[in-house]
């Protein structure tokens, strides 16, 4: 059976505020989600869609992992529409949703907006997740080269989120993953100051917490000026366990403050 062991952290930095990015990391699911900046109540949107994603992967163990993944995302905007609703002042919260779930064979990678998943095989880095962003689109189109879209003042305009007006589909890819892969997570507080050969650099150590903590401070000293989420989880064949984790960011700082209706997956799961 295909588990993960992780370690993970979630920094507000030195120029937020208040901790917009929310995650949670488990034996069989991994996620980041960013609440999209200069929205209202990011923080609510990205600990919510947090909440129904994991409420659902828990409650639901051997299910497909794509088909599960893209429901918990529609319900996560169900969910945030009912919030808005409830509380009109929290109208245009919307958060990126990057999340990795596997039911111990098949595994599931569902990406919306521009937070990141990578892989580590053999000490090779490669991007799992492919941005939803104005930039991204532009150099799939031969408009910008890479170069020009991490110099772009326009990088972090994100084209699709979770939201409260429009149901998300996200973009579904099945992943091969074997015991020995390395799966880091991040939010663009980190992708946006380290390439991907700083990230390798930080996650050529064998300890989880060591590389976690070298990916969160490496882009603060960086100068990033978001906040600031990372999970590396190692890919184990292991005997099936019970399905827990650990929830990260505004998840943790909001859990006794969040719109009832933005929780309640967890206690229909």
């Amino acid at each position: 059976m295909l588990q993960f062991r992780f370690a993970a952290r979630s920094e507000t930095g030195r120029v937020r505020a208040n901790n917009e990015d929310a995650g949670f990391a488990g034996p069989y699911l991994l996620c980041v989600a960013d609440g999209v900046g200069g929205a209202e109540a990011g923080e609510v949107a990205s600990a919510t869609t947090t909440y129904v994603v994991s409420a659902r992967a828990l409650a639901h163990p051997g299910h497909e992992p794509g088909r599960l993944l893209a429901a918990a995302t529609r319900e996560a905007h169900a969910q945030i529409a009912a919030g808005i609703a409830a509380e009109p002042g929290r109208a245009g919260m919307a958060t990126t949703l990057t999340a990795v779930l596997t039911d111990g064979i098949h595994t599931a990678l569902a990406q919306v907006g521009d937070s990141r998943a990578y892989l580590v095989r053999d000490g090779e880095v490669s991007q799992l997740s492919h941005d939803q962003t104005l930039v991204q689109a532009m150099v799939d189109s031969g408009q910008l080269t890479a170069a020009q879209a991490a110099a772009s003042p326009y990088r972090n305009v994100v084209l699709h989120a979770v939201d409260g007006e429009h149901v998300p589909e996200p973009d579904l890819l099945l992943l091969d993953l074997h015991p020995g892969d390395r799966l880091p997570l991040c939010s663009d507080g980190v992708s946006d100051v380290l390439s991907p050969t700083a990230i390798g650099r930080a996650l050529a150590v064998r300890s989880r917490s060591v590389a976690v903590d070298r990916l969160v401070l490496g882009a603060l000293d960086g100068g990033s000026r978001d906040n600031v989420t990372a999970v590396v989880a190692d890919v184990v064949d292991a005997p099936a366990i019970a399905a827990n984790g650990r929830v990260l960011g505004a998840a943790v700082d909001l859990a006794n403050v969040v719109d009832p209706v933005a929780v309640r997956p967890l206690r229909s799961a």
